[in-house]
């Protein structure tokens, strides 16, 4: 029993010493059972744990589900050395990414930054050196195909922006803020600080959900960013409101040649009267000369 007992030690050595190796990668598991608030994953040839700070908190977990987790760190355990996995951790968003894009994976597309909150919103920013290849075409994919399937994987409860890493701070700043659009940045390089002029339509969005959208840009960019509304930009019409004074514009110009046509067939009328006046006045004057011819 005691020789069992070694031949089992060494074999579990040599998984660890085979997953030591491993760390900072993606792999596939599934959910073998759940030790109180932590959760057992099968990932092969080893059992991993998946405790409540790595998972995510809005994603339900059930026995037999099939999820790819990132193999985060191996420290000692209760019972010895243990493989630690993670669903929340930012390095699941890259080897999902290095995954499904193959220019990540191969460097010609390179992840610059990963911002997460993890079951919610998630920034990328990606950046090529290599001439003809777009980093952000490159992991969005043909109609989103690419960023999709990551999504996917998150059973779609995790929103994902992929955005162009650029060493300008303040394109770097607009890109992270975005889908906002039109936006105006003043840098204090000093105070690492950046003060983001935002116009009226656009300010829901660069604010993101309970502030969400300028939390993430702002860790992404590692400025402390500042919004406020740009008074210099005219607000956008919405779609209904220029339709309807469109609408109002069209009726006041046919309400003004209704009004012309009226006043020309007034002047027609007059002009018409005047004529047929000045021919009776014409017709008696000649009857008044007939008569007095005749007496």
């Amino acid at each position: 029993q005691v020789i069992l007992q070694k031949i089992r030690e060494k074999e579990k050595e040599a998984i660890i010493t085979d997953y030591k190796v491993r760390i900072g990668t993606v792999v596939n598991g599934m959910v073998l059972r759940f030790a109180g608030p932590n959760i057992i994953v099968d990932i092969g040839k080893a059992e991993g744990i998946m405790p409540p700070m790595e998972q995510i908190a809005n994603e339900k977990y059930h026995l037999n589900q099939r999820l790819a987790v990132y193999l985060s760190e191996i420290r000692e355990g209760l019972k010895g050395e243990e493989i630690i996995v993670s669903r929340a951790s930012t390095g699941l968003l890259e080897g999902l990414l290095k995954r499904e894009v193959p220019e990540v994976a191969q460097g010609s597309v390179e992840v610059k930054a990963i911002v997460r909150e993890a079951g919610n919103r998630a920034k990328i920013a990606v950046f090529s050196n290599q001439s003809g290849i777009d980093p952000v075409g490159s992991c969005v994919g043909q109609k989103g195909v690419r960023v999709q399937a990551i999504i996917a994987e998150f059973n779609g409860i995790e929103k994902i922006d992929i955005i162009q890493w650029s060493d300008n701070s303040k394109d770097y700043i607009v890109q992270a803020l975005s889908p906002a659009k039109n936006l105006r940045v003043e840098l204090n390089e000093k105070e690492k600080s950046a003060h983001v002029f935002v116009p009226l339509d656009e300010l829901s969005l660069a604010i993101g959900k309970e502030g969400q959208n300028v939390r993430l840009a702002s860790k992404l960019t590692g400025y402390n960013l500042e919004i406020e509304e740009d008074k210099t930009v005219a607000p956008k019409k919405e779609p209904k409101e220029k339709a309807k004074e469109e609408k109002e514009q069209k009726t006041e110009k046919i309400k003004v040649e209704t009004a012309e046509d009226k006043v020309e067939t007034s002047e027609d009328k007059v002009e018409a009267s005047s004529v047929e006046t000045a021919s009776e006045t014409v017709e008696t004057v000649e009857t008044e000369e007939n008569k007095n011819e005749g007496s």
